[in-house]
């Protein structure tokens, strides 16, 4: 084989490795484990298993029934390391470790960082924490008890202490032989930290640059001072959107004093945004937490809470109908066209109220345009409602060959899209006010504003104009 052809044979090789990853976790594949599992034939399950990447073995534990779980993970037990634990659903996780010992859990958690480490230790009840805790060595359990003190969904949880950091006085050529000749140190890091004689963070240096500068420059004059710092006590959510906004790979975590703790990592803040924006979607509906692996139980209490505030608010709306009994009776049509004013009249808010919701989740929606933004969205509101008021108006008029009903059906759904953008955009506002999550409780207060004002609008309406009499 020649020079040339080497690079064409190593990119086809690599081609036939990622269609052969592409293959794996089909149902066949998941079959074939479990069959060699159950058959006893350890050695072949550990073989099929052996090449996957730590996330494809997570994910083959989620696709596996939860009374075979078990049985795998004692089949492929030289196989679980903290990598396979730190991507594996949270559910399936908490079964796993269930089945360890804490001296097991402690192993796991020290081959991790420390974010990882107190992602799998920080949901175990509290005897089962210490037990754990005193099976691991001084130095990992200080780490994982300072990182465990902070909130839940904050930064000082998030955060890594495994880092780089050097005095400013150094020069390039101390810190690449220090980088060198210290092997304890982490090797997944993207840029330095530059730290005064107080550990306070005063610049950043990309090991792009430290590559490209000579040795005798002081890193003082290789780094950029401008930063971008995390406070340890700053929501999750909140830091997932400095990264977002400023377009950050890592970024220092200061404690209260300004000295550094820590860092985040972008493939941190990644599982945040992915995690943030599926529970803002699921609140939204009152599905809970919405995962398919999250117990029968927990599943039903998350979901019919809100089902029952649905009903008690579908039993005012349907009382609205009933005091309109009598316009009703006198002429049948208002029945069939009543739902069409309820229904596009919540589909108009719960638009408007997914766009405040994420504008508020994003610091897009703020004090200082709040009523410019209530301002744009009537004005939307308005505008699709003259739309759809024209269109429903001119169709019931024809349909039923009656003018007066076609005004009566406009005019009740121009009124029920503006009650209903205006109320999409306060009613998330208001409960965002009294510290409320606006994406848990706004859909069944719209829905009820959108249901009730819809039947109001179009019956009140009818029987002031005499439809029917």
């Amino acid at each position: 084989m020649t020079e040339s052809e080497l690079p064409e044979a190593d990119g086809e090789t690599q081609v036939a490795e990622q269609l052969d990853r592409d293959d794996r976790l089909k149902p066949e594949f998941v079959r074939a484990v479990l069959d060699a599992v159950e058959a006893g034939d350890t050695e072949g399950a550990r073989a099929l298993v052996e090449p996957l990447h730590p996330a494809d073995v997570a994910d083959l534990f989620e696709l596996t029934p939860r009374e075979d779980r078990a049985g795998l993970a004692h089949a492929v037990a030289d196989l679980l390391d903290g990598d396979v634990f730190a991507e594996m659903n949270d559910y399936v996780r908490e079964d796993l470790i269930d089945a360890l010992t804490a001296s097991e859990v402690a192993d796991l958690a020290s081959e991790l960082d420390t974010d990882d480490a107190v992602a799998i230790i920080e949901d175990m009840d509290e005897d089962e924490q210490r037990a754990v805790l005193r099976a691991l060595d001084p130095d990992d359990r200080a780490a994982i008890e300072e990182a465990l003190s902070y909130p839940e969904e904050s930064a000082g949880r998030l955060m890594q202490r495994e880092l780089i950091a050097v005095p400013e006085h150094w020069t390039v050529g101390d810190a690449i032989d220090y980088l060198r000749g210290h092997e304890e140190l982490t090797t997944d890091f993207w840029e330095i930290f530059v730290v005064d004689p107080a550990h306070r963070p005063v610049g950043t240096c990309q090991l792009s640059w430290i590559l490209r500068t000579p040795r005798g420059i002081a890193m003082a004059d290789v780094m950029k001072r401008e930063q971008t710092l995390i406070p340890v006590d700053m929501d999750q959510e909140e830091v997932a959107l400095r990264f977002q906004k400023y377009a950050l790979i890592s970024a220092a975590v200061v404690d209260g004093g300004g000295r550094l703790v820590g860092m985040v990592t972008v493939d941190d803040i990644v599982h945040i945004i992915q995690e943030e924006a599926g529970q803002d979607a699921l609140l939204l509906s009152g599905a809970g937490e919405g995962d398919i692996n999250e117990p029968i139980r927990e599943s039903y209490v998350a979901r019919v809470r809100w089902l029952i505030a649905n009903l008690f608010t579908a039993l005012l709306a349907s009382s609205i109908i009933a005091a309109f009994e009598g316009t009703i009776a006198r002429m049948v049509a208002l029945a069939t066209l009543m739902p069409i004013v309820a229904g596009v009249g919540g589909n108009a808010g719960t638009q408007t109220m997914a766009v405040t919701v994420r504008a508020l989740a994003t610091n897009q929606l703020t004090q200082s345009n709040t009523m410019r933004a209530i301002g744009r969205e009537m004005r939307v509101a308005v505008l699709n409602g003259l739309t759809i008021a024209v269109i429903i108006g001119v169709g019931v008029a024809l349909v039923f060959g009656n003018v007066q009903l076609g005004g009566v059906i406009a005019a009740a759904m121009l009124t029920n899209i503006v009650i209903a953008g205006l109320a999409g955009v306060l009613v998330p506002l208001t409960l965002e006010r009294f510290g409320a999550d606006p994406a848990v409780a706004s859909s069944v207060f719209v829905t009820m504003t959108t249901d009730s004002m819809g039947f109001l609008a179009f019956l009140g309406l009818a029987t002031a104009w005499g439809l029917g009499s």
